[in-house]
């Protein structure tokens, strides 16, 4: 048990000593960095998603005559 104990608190103490945190600004630019790119990714795999499916239902409808 004191195994675990002291992991944890060296995991803390390491996080409080040798961590450098981002300021409030910085966390607040990246927020909106992963937010739009998040966006343009889900457009991306949607306008992919779209184009397949149209690709594959025209073959079909080229087989079906």
């Amino acid at each position: 048990m004191s195994k675990i104990f002291n992991y944890f608190s060296e995991a803390f103490q390491e996080l409080k000593v040798n961590v450098t945190w981002p300021t409030w600004a910085e966390v607040q630019k990246y927020t909106v960095i992963v937010a739009l790119f998040s966006i343009v990714f889900a457009l991306a795999t949607w306008g992919v998603d779209e184009l397949c499916s149209k690709t594959i239902a025209a073959f079909f409808n080229l087989i079906k005559g």
